[in-house]
């Protein structure tokens, strides 16, 4: 009687999903990797979360970076820019080309992976981009300003645990006030 119970009891709590793992442990630690510094994850398929995670450690580490090898690894061959902008080549030839428009600008740029969320096949980031206008955007030599600004990314992983499509919105305002290439004018006191 005594093991019957216990395997109904046993039955009984394997049938409870899964704890998800500490968000931590899906992070790949290779030297050279930029490291989400928060994870959240939605689900308990820890090897799809991992995969998803790392997809998304080599695509910030492009940015950090610059290296081509890491765009490929993270984008696969139909990638899509959803939110593509004015004069930037489709596809994956699309990032390579906004980053060297910043890297001439800002050669010290780098790429803060600051948070991470990870649902299902999709990721969603939020990017902090730093460095020193010391190079030449539109035709405008930089002076040594120091460049801080935000991004968010949202990243779909296809069945080839690559990116096949993104939308982006980056705080480009901020950017070019930083940069000195654009003043915004107060609004007028109210009485």
């Amino acid at each position: 009687m005594l093991i019957a119970l216990i395997a109904v009891v046993a039955s009984a709590c394997s049938s409870h999903p899964a704890a998800p793992p500490d968000p931590h442990s899906l992070i790949d630690r290779t030297p050279g990797l930029v490291r989400p510094a928060s994870v959240h994850v939605a689900s308990t398929d820890t090897d799809r979360d991992r995969a998803v995670v790392h997809v998304a450690q080599q695509l910030y580490t492009f940015w950090n970076t610059g290296d081509t090898a890491r765009l490929d690894a993270a984008v696969g061959p139909e990638f899509r820019d959803n939110t593509l902008p004015s004069g930037r080549p489709q596809g994956p030839t699309g990032p390579v080309a906004a980053s060297s428009t910043f890297r001439a600008a800002i050669p010290d740029l780098t790429c803060e992976l600051a948070d991470l969320y990870v649902t299902g096949d999709t990721f969603t980031a939020r990017l902090v981009f730093a460095g020193t206008f010391t190079g030449t955007y539109n035709g405008v030599r930089g002076a040594g300003q120091p460049i801080r600004f935000g991004a968010i990314d949202i990243q779909h992983v296809g069945t080839a645990g690559k990116i096949v499509e993104d939308w982006h919105l980056e705080d480009n305002l901020t950017f070019l006030q930083q940069a000195g290439l654009v003043t915004v004018a107060s609004a007028p006191a109210r009485n």
